[in-house]
């Protein structure tokens, strides 16, 4: 692979742009293009193909939709689409086509997205009167591709976008299919928060001589983190709000990103946060883009400190002040940790990152330190006494700063009048007492046990499988007539979790990853908030979470697995 040569315009006009393009621009308030652009939109422009990492908030949508919309020819009147955009989530897919239209509204640029959840006919009757550009997910464009109503004949752009979460999410087979059926003349273009080595094998096989280009991570070696403070709290999930709120006292963050894993527990701990006297919000799928530009406007004015949000709601967040980022849950993957705390610690600031782990979470500790190599430092939960001091440090530094700042002489005649009664030394308490409890100090009493964390091998001296339990992405044993992802078979579903039956199993061919694959391309859900799964020769069963059963039912009944329609209830059996 060739990297890039050096491109550093410095303005949007320096790119040759055509007037369209560069009237939205400056409508949409972009002076200069960010790094990623610079580096990716002349080399696109050029006709190469291009495999680029970029993290979060990095501006790379404008990166690959510019130069598409480039080419366009005004109020194209081809039938067929000549780009293709692949994305992991139906969110995704609307903040993208959303984004392409904005630019290439002057152009008359028709942008569809396709994704489970939505109504085919719709799609259908969009893809009939012709498209430009296609944003979809790859479950259901291949659905489209399938019925042949998405024709790529004429496509002259394929993009991958977050490749590597739908490399997560089981769709390593759609993209390979859905490559397979596009013109070998196309030029292809690969984004990336992390670059695996599955992500590299795609490169080398579908990209020709691409130009390389990598942001987000400059200043680290691989696998490592910027510069970001990191600990982590063993406790159990019973007290996990009330140690968060710990946490957050003795931190005292300027504005923190908390990560939980499903939009029910986002919503959940906002509102206890919010009790608790924290201006939290929420931030998850179910929310459209008004509401989370409302929540963005909260962050950035300081009338929110806090934002709690699932993986994909997040991504795309570029929080200039942030300093902290809480891991309510240990992620399921080092990249996953990487990728979240990759969000502070950004142009030379230190950042703070946190983990509350439940003790059998410790052991993914470890494999996640291997991998930032940095140390996660296992600290106790603060007790009641350090809370009290913590609080009384912050209000004698407010009283401090007052002190050297203030102008107080205003104030002189109250102390004057006291002194002619009191001792100075008394006024001064009493006047302490008074900040301390206006600062809106909590008082937080609950006991949290102190919990020590589980050695990295069980009672019979073998290791424990990393990735096994709710999440995680290896399969586990299999036996004569079944196979099982998360290591537990029979019995109960996880407290918080339903059991669906699928009607298709082992003899349909049907494997682990195609319901992952299609619960996440169908639903809201992502493929870490799916459960235990156990394939029988004719049918499946898969834990979800409960607050989501009855949508993925709703959602698998209305799709297909692997082609087919099959049954999806509850499991008798279960919850």
């Amino acid at each position: 692979m060739t990297e890039q040569p050096t491109a550093d315009p410095n303005s949007f006009a320096e790119m040759d742009l055509r007037p369209e393009l560069l009237r939205a621009l400056s409508g949409l308030g972009y002076e200069e293009p960010t790094p990623i652009q610079r580096e990716a939109i002349p080399a696109i422009l050029a006709g190469r193909d291009l495999l680029g990492q970029a993290a979060t908030g990095t501006g790379k949508t404008a990166a690959f939709a510019l130069p598409v919309l480039q080419r366009m020819t005004r109020n194209r009147r081809e039938h067929d689409p000549m780009a293709l955009i692949l994305v992991p989530t139906r969110e995704l897919a609307v903040q993208v086509s959303e984004a392409i239209h904005r630019y290439g509204r002057e152009l008359g640029a028709r942008v569809l997205p396709i994704y489970g959840g939505q109504p085919i006919v719709r799609q259908l009757r969009s893809l009939e009167r012709g498209v430009d550009v296609v944003v979809a997910t790859p479950g259901r464009a291949l659905d489209h591709i399938a019925r042949k109503t998405l024709r790529l004949d004429q496509l002259e752009t394929v993009v991958l976008d977050e490749a590597d979460e739908m490399l997560d999410m089981g769709f390593a087979e759609d993209i390979e299919s859905i490559l397979t059926e596009t013109p070998k003349t196309r030029q292809t273009v690969l984004f990336s928060a992390t670059l695996p080595p599955r992500i590299d094998k795609i490169a080398r096989k579908h990209l020709r001589d691409p130009s390389r280009i990598q942001m987000g991570r400059e200043s680290t070696g691989e696998g490592e983190t910027p510069l970001v403070r990191q600990s982590a709290y063993i406790v159990a999930r019973a007290h996990k709000p009330a140690a968060l709120g710990r946490v957050l006292d003795i931190e005292a963050p300027t504005a923190a990103l908390v990560f939980c894993r499903t939009r029910a527990e986002v919503d959940q701990l906002a509102e206890q946060l919010n009790g608790r006297g924290y201006r939290a919000e929420a931030m998850h799928g179910g929310m459209d883009q008004a509401q989370r530009d409302r929540v963005m406007g909260r962050l950035r004015s300081s009338t929110a400190d806090l934002i709690v949000a699932t993986d994909v709601a997040a991504r795309g967040l570029d929080i200039d002040q942030l300093t902290h980022v809480i891991n309510y849950d240990v992620p399921s993957d080092p990249e996953s940790y990487i990728h979240r705390i990759g969000r502070v610690g950004r142009a030379g600031r230190e950042g703070v990152a946190v983990t509350l782990a439940e003790p059998r979470e410790h052991r993914m500790l470890k494999v996640i330190e291997r991998m930032t190599r940095q140390p996660i430092v296992i600290e106790k939960v603060p007790t009641v006494s350090d809370l009290r001091a913590r609080q009384l440090e912050l209000t004698r530094s407010a009283l401090h700063e007052s002190l050297l700042e203030d102008d107080l002489d205003s104030y002189r005649v109250v102390v004057e009048t006291l002194t002619d009664e009191f001792d100075v030394v008394q006024v001064a308490l009493a006047a302490v007492k008074l900040a301390h409890e206006a600062s809106g100090a909590a008082a937080d009493e609950e006991h949290i046990p102190e919990i020590a964390a589980r050695p990295a091998k069980d009672s019979r001296g073998s290791k424990p499988a990393v990735g096994s339990g709710r999440g995680g992405g290896s399969d586990g044993g299999t036996r004569p007539d079944s196979a099982v992802r998360g290591g537990r078979r029979g019995g109960a579903s996880d407290p918080g979790m339903a059991r669906l039956f699928v009607g298709a199993g082992r003899i349909a061919k049907i494997r682990p990853k195609d319901l992952v694959g299609a619960i996440a391309n169908e639903s809201r859900l992502s493929g870490r908030d799916i459960g235990a799964i156990e394939i029988a020769d004719r049918f499946s069963l898969v834990e979800v979470p409960e607050d989501s059963a009855d949508e993925v039912i709703a959602a698998l009944r209305a799709s297909s697995i692997k082609g087919k329609s099959v049954q999806v209830r509850r499991d008798r059996g279960g919850r």
